[in-house]
């Protein structure tokens, strides 16, 4: 490890340790691509779990096991067609909640959703045994074949209106259409709605938080110690050249591994604290999942080798229902998704996504999301923002992190055996790693409000009002169930559906509220957002606004470009192609709001 290795670097102005196209060195790139995959595993097999449970298998071992593999499989195959050919900033692409929250949804309004027959429902028989010697608890699975028949059903129904709702996520941003919804989109737009995301994932935080408070303080403490109390120390660490031989230097390695430190060392306690039982092996208990024993049969029971592939569970089936619950969700991931890219490049410090590259983002997802839907996941891939607040933790912005995290995951997704270690972590381990994460996503994604007129009585008042009501309304429709009452039970469910999903009641105030209240483009924060690049009438000089711009930033545009050239395309075709650089204009931003207000 050399010196200029051991320090940080001056990049434009920026902390970071690592630019974006810059290779840190193998090892220290496979143990930061493992603290991306340690600390994205909680998401995943949180909406596994949620698929498992909408398609009527809660109990059913086996299916949930296929159903994380595959999981892990298309994070892997997402996040590497995002690095590499999508938007290309460094982004992990998982599992996405939001698929799974309409499903939830429809499922809490329809109670008769997973009743069967009383004549099946007589043979139903769970296989559940309990070792007094390893002190597991172990789940054989479904064996009733009418609640097999249901759960296969359910999911080949997510299937086919995953795949269908995909294609619809691919057209949005392979012809540009996303650059017109952002005609109407800005900072104040986005902002609340990407905040809400954060705000609704304190429910999962506090699900696996709560199964012991101790456990997951301790995670988060050990975590922000080392990233925000010991930031500006350098760990000592041993280090040999030809020149000097063996000697010690400094190297911020507990800031960059702080998360994965935290997690380790939450494991650690929650295993000391299994074996002197002071957590009792009680599986009626809400601290049982804290032990690091509650689940250690899904490591024997777990294949070695399981290869997903599409149609494991059946030929897909279209089902209006579903189709319109991931119809709306798609709509929300993509505005999700571009506040995520714009973060991420504000974290690493480099200029906003240009249009070529979010199209070509919005439509890599897509067409992940239709794959995702042949696999049987019973959900889409998209990008995740706590990932991004690992970023601003570690200051290594380099996407070759992320490229070894999405091989990681596909190792993940065909060894089982593997796999299932992680699946065995404890709970508060989960939640204390998850409230690092989130909480320094939200504060990154409130960061965007900088460039937004905080002095504006107007923006202040459209960001409070639709944080409130995206608080506000679904807790509304989840108090009071019934007080919806159109007298047509489709219509009811529908629009209960709609309510409860907090970032689109917040969006849908937000962006109404923006596009119908007077104000100029600079007090509204969308001006900022255009990288200023304008060139002068008489001559071909740029800005010296545009070259200040840029020298603040640790790389310019062209982290955006394709790892290929494209110079075989006629430049009059690449016009008419917006998810690819134009040659003269590979600067060209998305095409915002003109208001003459």
């Amino acid at each position: 490890m050399t010196t200029k290795e051991g320090a940080a670097r001056d990049n434009g102005g920026s902390d970071l340790l690592y630019k974006v196209s810059e290779r840190p060195p193998l090892h220290i790139t496979a143990i930061l691509s493992f603290q991306q995959v340690l600390i994205s595993l909680a998401g995943s097999l949180a909406v596994s779990s949620f698929v498992a449970d909408a398609a009527c298998a809660e109990d059913d071992m086996d299916l949930k096991s296929r159903l994380l593999s595959s999981t892990l499989l298309m994070n892997g195959v997402t996040t590497l067609l995002m690095v590499t050919i999508g938007i290309r900033l460094p982004l992990y692409q998982g599992a996405a909640a939001l698929y799974i929250v309409p499903l939830i949804a429809i499922q809490s309004v329809d109670q008769n959703r997973c009743l069967i027959s009383e004549e099946a429902n007589s043979t139903r028989h769970y296989g559940m045994s309990l070792s007094s010697n390893s002190n597991t608890v172990s789940f054989e699975g479904i064996e009733n074949p009418a609640l097999k028949h249901l759960a296969m059903t359910r999911i080949r129904e997510m299937a086919g209106s995953l795949m269908v709702a995909g294609i619809v996520h691919f057209a949005i941003g392979a012809t540009g259409l996303v650059g017109l919804a952002l005609r109407v989109i800005g900072p104040v737009t986005i902002v609340p709605t990407v905040l809400l995301s954060g705000l609704y994932l304190t429910r999962a935080v506090t699900k696996f938080s709560k199964t012991h408070w101790g456990i997951a303080f301790a995670t988060a403490a050990m975590a922000i110690i080392m990233s925000i109390y010991l930031s500006k120390k350098k760990t000592p660490v041993p280090a040999w050249s030809k020149e000097r031989g063996f000697y010690w230097t400094r190297y911020p390695f507990h800031q960059m591994f702080a998360i994965m430190i935290g997690m380790l060392f939450g494991w650690a306690l929650s295993g000391i604290m299994t074996a002197a039982d002071v957590i009792p092996f009680d599986p009626k208990s809400i601290h049982f999942k804290a032990r690091t024993d509650a689940r250690g049969d899904v490591v024997e029971n777990a294949n070695w080798f399981y290869f997903p592939y599409p149609g494991q569970f059946g030929s897909p089936i279209f089902e209006t229902g579903a189709f319109s619950a991931f119809l709306i969700a798609t709509f929300i991931s993509i505005l999700d998704s571009i506040g995520d890219y714009y973060a991420c490049a504000m974290i690493c410090n480099v200029p906003p996504p240009p249009a070529h590259g979010v199209n070509r983002g919005i439509a890599i997802e897509g067409l992940c999301t239709a794959l995702s839907g042949a696999m049987g996941c019973g959900h889409a891939t998209s990008t995740q923002g706590g990932n991004i607040g690992a970023i601003g933790i570690t200051k290594v912005a380099s996407r070759s992190v992320f490229l070894g995290a999405s091989i990681i995951f596909i190792l993940f997704g065909l060894v089982g055996k593997v796999s299932a270690i992680f699946v065995t972590m404890p709970y508060p381990v989960l939640g204390g790693g998850m409230l690092v994460m989130y909480g320094m996503f939200t504060g990154v994604v409130l960061s965007n409000l900088q460039v937004v007129s905080l002095k504006s009585t107007r923006n202040l008042a459209i960001i409070g009002i639709s944080i409130l009501s995206g608080l506000m309304i679904p807790r509304w429709i989840e108090t009071t169930p019934d007080a919806i009452d159109t007298g047509n039970l489709t219509a009811d469910k529908i629009l209960k559906v709609l309510l409860a999903n907090p970032n689109l009641t917040g969006g849908i105030v937000s962006c109404l509220l923006d596009n119908t209240t007077p104000a100029t483009l600079q007090e509204r924060g969308i001006s900022a957002w255009r990288p200023q690049h304008s060139v002068k009438q008489n001559g071909d000089d740029k800005n010296s606004s545009f070259i200040m711009e840029q020298s603040s930033r640790s790389e310019g545009l062209e982290v955006y470009d394709l790892p290929f050239s494209i110079r075989c395309i006629p430049e009059k075709l690449l016009k008419y192609i917006p998810f690819l650089p134009r040659p003269n204009n590979s600067q060209e931003i998305f095409p915002m709001p003109q208001f003459n207000v």
